[in-house]
Parts: C-alpha cells; sequence; structure tokens
C-alpha cells in the first residue's frame, strides 16, 4: 500500500523517478532506529531522497509522516510476525514461531533494534494526544490476535478448559512488548528467546516444542 493510498490523497510535485514506497520505507527505518523527536525533516528528506518541498507535498507534515510509517511498519514487517501466529503447529509452536520472528525483526545486527510500534512510538506518544491514540491501537491489535490463537487453542484442546484468554494474551503481548525493548538495549538474541521460551513454558499445560529457545 502506498502512502498515497494510505492518505487518501494524491500526491504533487512528485519527482521524477520518485518511489514513493522505497521513500516511506526510508522514512520508516530513520524513524524506527532514531524515534521520532530526533528524526529531523532534513535528515528525513536526505534518506527518502526528496526534496523538502515535495516531502511536504507528499506526505503532508512530520507527524502525519510519522504515522504513515507506523501504519507500514505494522502492515508490513510486524504483520509478517504476527502471521507467525496462524501457523499449523500446536499453541506452544506457534508462539515459539512468533516470538522467534520477533527477535529476528527487532534484535537483528544491522538493522533498526527494538519495535517501531513498542519503542519509537510508544517513546512519542507522551503527550500528543494522536500518536497515543496509534498506540492503544496498536497494541490492541496485536493483543486480539495473541486471543485469537489462544481461543482456538482452547478449542483444540492446547489449553485447560476455563481458561481466560483475554487476560492471557495480554500476559504474551506484554511479554512481546518487553522482549522488543530488551532488543533496543542491544540484548543477545539467545536471552531474549529464552525469556520467550520461558514465557510458553508458564503457560496452563505449556510445553515447549523442538526449536524452542533458537531465534
Amino acid at each position: 500500500m502506498t502512502n498515497s493510498q494510505i492518505n487518501g490523497r494524491r500526491g504533487r510535485g512528485r519527482p521524477r523517478g520518485f518511489d514513493e514506497d522505497k521513500a516511506l520505507d526510508a522514512a520508516m527505518r530513520i524513524f524506527w532506529a532514531q524515534g521520532y523527536e530526533a528524526a529531523s525533516v532534513d535528515q528525513l528528506s536526505r534518506g527518502m531522497g526528496v526534496p523538502r518541498a515535495s516531502l511536504y507535498n507528499l506526505f503532508g507534515d512530520k507527524e502525519q509522516l510519522f504515522l504513515s510509517t507506523v501504519r507500514a511498519y505494522a502492515e508490513g514487517p510486524f504483520a509478517e510476525v504476527v502471521a507467525h501466529l496462524d501457523g499449523h503447529g500446536a499453541l506452544p509452536d506457534d508462539l515459539m514461531a512468533f516470538f522467534a520472528a520477533l527477535i529476528a525483526l527487532t534484535a537483528t545486527e544491522g538493522a533498526p533494534q527494538g519495535c517501531m510500534v513498542s519503542c519509537a512510538l510508544a517513546d512519542a506518544a507522551g503527550t500528543h494526544e494522536g500518536f497515543r491514540e496509534e498506540l492503544s491501537r496498536r497494541l490492541a491489535e496485536v493483543d486480539r490476535a495473541i486471543d485469537a490463537r489462544l481461543v482456538r487453542a482452547l478449542a483444540e484442546g492446547d489449553l485447560p478448559a476455563g481458561t481466560q484468554t483475554e487476560p492471557l494474551a495480554r500476559v504474551i503481548g506484554a511479554v512481546a512488548r518487553g522482549l522488543t525493548v530488551s532488543a533496543r538495549s542491544g540484548a543477545p538474541k539467545a536471552d531474549l528467546a529464552a525469556t520467550a521460551a520461558a514465557c510458553v513454558a508458564l503457560l496452563p499445560g505449556g510445553r515447549v516444542g523442538e526449536g524452542a529457545g533458537r531465534a
């Protein structure tokens, strides 16, 4: 999805040969790595290969650009992580696949560290109401996806009868967000994977599949 589609508007002053998706991806990685405040408009303009005037015409102001990159992240790289919850294995195996993909996304050397939502957006939220609303929406989306997988596990007998899935989903979501914050601090992948495995093992009736502990 292009930024014009996201914002429901047509860009004006589009530079010749300009690739909007690549420019948006470049902005996403700058915000992801540095955060909202530290990323200057001049730096974004250079990184995106877009003149400053064209940047405003195409993407709006810095706030609008940031929100567009958050959407691109949530609907792109992070959506691929969440998709692992819909695997065809038992619940512990699907959760470990989800955690492994999350660690690979947020703790790979040479790439932005941490999660754009749990780290960059959460840091920017502060007193900014629009950012807080976006943060709440994105976190809730993840918790709902986890809860949907737990509901399926309950029906399939991977969780004991009577398990309350919604609070359990919020716990797993909190662990996932904690892992990304630890990744931001430079925690080793092996430590993150061990934490994920411990979380899965603590689930009601939990067990960890053969690939546990490897990111």
